[in-house]
């Protein structure tokens, strides 16, 4: 009775996806010490993993305050453009870069977005991204940020904007996530007790 009942729901479509997920973050994890990545490094492939959702705010915050760091800034950009090289089934690992690249433009260093326009050509290159799953065009979701992505790096004005709105949306989401502080002291995105937020995909900061 009781394989019979874990049959039942290993089969529901549910508990196949959860599987998968459960599996696909193992396997990221063993790979993640095989290659000794640094903890930057594995927040970044966090983010843009493979997983059917989006990377969630707190986490992007979270490598947003490391790009101030040196050597964390070059860790997060290599993989970055690691991720952009991907292609195929791996589309999502691409989506989600460009979805870190742009919070990472609006409301990390400056220097993200110095280096994005040094390889702007490489972000370019997406707007041809093609990829077919079960008769969808996954592809669009990769050329449609890609586009957005560019236009933003080329226009200086607009991205001054959007990165003076994005770093005060980012100061009062801090904030408001400090009254779940324990202690009463200002919770950063970094901290262990800041909380997790949804994953739903995060196309555009505000």
């Amino acid at each position: 009775m009781l394989f019979s009942n874990l049959k039942i729901k290993l089969d529901m479509p549910r508990g196949r996806d959860e599987m998968q997920v459960n599996v696909a973050g193992l396997r990221r994890n063993i790979k993640n010490l095989a290659h000794n990545y640094s903890d930057a490094q594995v927040k970044v492939r966090e983010a843009t993993s493979n997983d059917p959702w989006g990377p969630s705010s707190t986490l992007m915050a979270e490598i947003a305050d490391l790009t101030y760091n040196v050597m964390a800034f070059t860790e997060i950009m290599q993989m970055i453009w690691k991720r952009l090289n991907d292609h195929g089934k791996n589309w999502r690992h691409v989506y989600k870069a460009l979805v870190l690249m742009e919070y990472l433009i609006k409301t990390g260093s400056e220097k993200v977005a110095m280096q994005c326009k040094e390889n702007i050509f490489a972000i370019h290159t997406l707007k041809d991204f093609q990829y077919m799953e079960e008769g969808k065009d996954q592809g669009l979701n990769v050329r449609e940020k890609a586009k957005a992505l560019v236009n933003l790096l080329k226009d200086d004005e607009r991205l001054k904007n959007e990165r003076a709105r994005a770093l005060k949306a980012k100061q009062r989401f801090a904030q408001s996530a400090s009254a779940f502080g324990s202690d009463g002291a200002l919770d950063t995105p970094s901290s262990p007790s800041y909380p997790a937020v949804s994953g739903a995909l995060v196309t555009e900061v505000n």
